[in-house]
């Protein structure tokens, strides 16, 4: 890069960032790549052995810089910027992003740090540390795939299109290269891939950060419907994962529940949680989830008065479809006689616990 161009010397009050400085870090170790990002931009040129060049960072301006149309990433959580901002407001921007320089626009677009750069802007600063780099748009475009497929805070789907790009830009190479390549195991990518055949309720959750991709395997199989409606019960009710694969595994078995409307379904899962919660299912008694180090256990007599619970607000909905002018007298005192017997031992209850 031509130091002639503007915008690319550092701040008269800044000193420059050395990038391999700014990014070093303790990392955990992976499965040994096939290639590497840091190979992308590898300097071959002879040098003398035991030495090596730094990637200095240089400010330039906010409005200088914008993001790749081509980046994998296509959801940014936007509590998790403001996070980042309120951090960058207090200690600036630690780590340089990098950006390649557009001569025919005259404008620096981001290689990867797009996070980085709109917290920035969120944070009020004016400039960002970057390191400006020649890249090719291939190696460009690799190196931003395998950078936002390691990263683990990256929805799921996000995730898979990266995978599906990056096997394009192999050569069509098989899954497994793919693999190799970014060091992931084989089973991990056609987790992140099978994200992909959800219905479309189901992704929007994920891309929202609301459903995870491990909740979102016991999903697998199931009729559609069954598998928006299990998945909004998730987001809802904030189910455990062992609660989901029960869930899942009694939807399997009932696959004549999927036919009935939303409401309905939503209604009978929330029954089959309270049932499973009491450790009943029709094919027999399932065990009890293993309890958390120092979670405090329930009375035994107490778990079916908590997981009736459930079944009382599924009453309570009954109760309120229900058209009383067209009930016989009969049914009136009956229902009436029973709603009242109800009444007294909830009252009776109520005052035991608030004693």
């Amino acid at each position: 890069m031509s130091e002639a161009r503007p915008l690319h010397e550092p701040a008269p009050s800044l000193r420059p960032i050395h990038g391999d400085q700014a990014t070093t870090g303790s990392q955990p170790l992976r499965r040994r790549r096939r290639f590497t990002v840091d190979a992308l931009f590898a300097d071959t040129s002879p040098r003398a052995v035991g030495t090596r060049e730094l990637a200095t960072a240089k400010e330039i301006r906010l409005d200088r810089i914008e993001p790749d149309p081509d980046q994998p990433r296509r959801s940014f959580d936007e509590e998790r910027l403001e996070e980042l901002a309120a951090s960058i407001r207090l200690e600036g921007v630690l780590q340089p992003i990098a950006v390649r320089y557009d001569a025919e626009r005259d404008r620096y677009v981001i290689i990867h740090g797009e996070r980085r750069w709109r917290a920035a802007q969120l944070a009020g600063l004016e400039s960002i540390p970057a390191i400006v780099r020649e890249v090719g748009d291939e190696q460009r475009l690799i190196q931003q795939l395998m950078e936002n497929i390691l990263r683990e805070d990256l929805n799921a789907l996000d995730r898979a299109a990266a995978l599906r790009r990056l096997k394009r830009q192999m050569g069509d190479a098989p899954w497994e290269q793919v693999a190799e390549a970014v060091g992931i195991k084989r089973s991990r990518l056609f987790q992140l891939l099978s994200t992909e055949k959800l219905p479309e309720p189901v992704q929007a959750e994920i891309r929202a950060g609301r459903l995870s991709e491990k909740q979102s395997r016991p999903l697998h199989g199931l009729p559609e419907r069954a598998q928006a409606a299990l998945a909004e019960l998730i987001v809802e009710d904030g189910l455990e994962q062992r609660e989901i694969e029960r869930l899942a595994r009694a939807l399997r078995a009932n696959p004549a529940l999927a036919q009935e409307d939303d409401g309905a379904l939503r209604e009978q899962l929330r029954r089959m949680r309270a049932t499973l919660a009491a450790g009943q299912v029709r094919r027999g008694r399932l065990a009890e989830p293993a309890a958390r180090p120092g979670s405090p256990q329930p009375a035994s007599a107490a778990r079916p008065a908590i997981a009736a619970l459930e079944q009382a607000r599924a009453l309570g909905e009954t109760l309120a479809r229900l058209e009383i002018a067209h009930l016989a007298d009969d049914e009136r005192a009956r229902l009436a006689a029973g709603l009242r017997g109800l009444a007294q031992q909830v009252r009776r209850t109520l005052r035991a616990l608030e004693d």
